[in-house]
């Protein structure tokens, strides 16, 4: 059987959505077969029109209604997969229609995910369907939210005074979060998870704001204490900012898309991929900043040992000044704790792959537009800082425990390359 739909957009600086074209999904019960999408004519011709999808529904080589894409693998659209809801999203909305996981078709799910899904896309059965209604609580219901999440991730209903707090909407990820609304603006609360070894939401605000002191782009990010003493981390969405009464959307898309790969193409990608479609895709004048940007990103992953650094957690959002894609703010980046001394990061960073060594990243320099000596800078500058990490973890307040907990994550520049770095310099 087949669901057809339409896909709906918020262009830039504007509030209300306008219709892009026409979506069908083919559906086998719970799974998607084939997906189909044609522009429509009115869309293209609206002079500040962004492209669905930049890889797979560019706006050029379009003529109009009847322009249809089906692609073969993955059956769902780059763009469309990032606007549905992924695990713990799909987990609230089985919660909300009390149905068992993942058994409804990917229709259900992008019907249920929201207004204030990712990025700027929307879907409704029909043209004249209105806005999904649906307002984000503000941050002062963090406890509500918190025994609400608490009875998702166990698979137990929610009950009804706690069903309002998720009707704004879902995103993606594995790990709990809710969105709120906080000093004006829209929010991603990310909760503690049951099985966590150590403070999550602590740790990673802890290691944003030290990603920031390297000198790297992270939004505004907060940390709420729940009445149980439990932490709740707050990070500021870089896909909304308010307006008025309302929020304007920003289209964004994940580099997975970006690079037309599927999920399980991930692991075998590359940083110098992600480079390259910069290159391709990237607004005149900004491309370098963006390379390097990105190449001082995986220096800290490295030194970090974040190796969750997959192609869904690196995003590119639409800049209609530019008429291209800017690399978003960073986001998504919690150490992990090991005693192995060769470690990998999820992408390959270099010549000698995943290996994730400061000097396997300088001889990379080239595919980031940088020269040699460029390349030893970024990563001196962000080596300078991730030395320091315990002062700033003090700084924040992050208990001593906590900090003994992750503390093997950390790794110390000279053991991991820095020396061929310096020579450079």
């Amino acid at each position: 059987m087949s669901w057809e739909g339409y896909l709906f957009i918020y262009l830039p600086g504007e509030l209300e959505a306008v219709p892009a074209g026409r979506l069908v999904l083919e559906e086998t019960g719970p799974d998607s077969t084939a997906s189909r999408f044609g522009y429509g004519r009115r869309y293209l011709a609206r002079p500040h029109a962004v492209p669905v999808d930049p890889q797979s529904l560019p706006l050029s080589c379009l003529p109009g209604d009847e322009a249809t894409y089906e692609p073969l693998h993955p059956p769902l659209f780059g763009a469309v997969r990032d606007a549905a809801p992924d695990f713990w999203g799909r987990r609230v909305i089985e919660a909300r229609l009390k149905v068992p996981p993942d058994s409804v078709p990917e229709s259900v799910y992008l019907l249920h995910a929201g207004p204030h899904r990712f990025g700027a896309l929307d879907f409704r059965p029909s043209m004249d369907s209105p806005e999904a209604a649906g307002l984000l609580p503000p941050v002062a219901q963090l406890n509500y939210l918190m025994e609400a999440v608490e009875r998702v991730e166990q698979g137990l209903p929610v009950p009804a005074q706690l069903e309002p707090i998720f009707t704004g909407g879902t995103m993606g990820g594995a790990r709990p979060k809710a969105l709120v609304i906080h000093r004006g603006e829209q929010y991603l609360a990310k909760f503690p998870a049951r099985n966590d070894g150590f403070d999550v939401p602590v740790v990673e605000r802890a290691c944003l704001e030290l990603a920031r002191r390297a000198g790297l782009d992270v939004p505004p990010t907060d940390l709420v204490r729940l009445a149980d003493g439990r932490a709740v981390m707050l990070i500021e969405r870089f896909d909304r900012k308010a307006r008025g009464e309302g929020f304007v959307r920003r289209h964004a898309v994940s580099a997975l898309t970006l690079l037309a790969k599927d999920e399980s193409e991930s692991l075998g990608a590359r940083y110098e991929e992600i480079s390259e479609r910069i290159g391709r895709f990237g607004v005149d004048g900004q491309v370098q900043a963006d390379r390097s940007e990105l190449y001082g990103r995986i220096a800290f992953n490295i030194l970090v040992s974040n190796d969750d650094d997959h192609l869904r957690n690196h995003a590119f959002v639409w800049d209609d000044a530019g008429k291209g894609w800017r690399l978003s703010p960073l986001y998504d980046v919690v150490p992990r704790p090991q005693m192995a001394a060769e470690r990998y990061l999820h992408l390959s960073v270099g010549p000698r792959g995943r290996l994730a060594m400061l000097d396997n990243l300088l001889e990379a320099h080239g595919a980031f537009g940088l020269l040699k000596r460029e390349a030893a800078a970024i990563i001196e500058r962000v080596a300078s800082v991730t030395r320091e990490w315990r002062v700033v973890f003090d700084e924040l307040g992050v208990p001593d425990d906590q900090c003994e907990k992750v503390a093997s994550a950390f790794r110390r520049p000279r053991d991991v390359g820095l020396e061929a770095v310096e020579k450079v310099l």
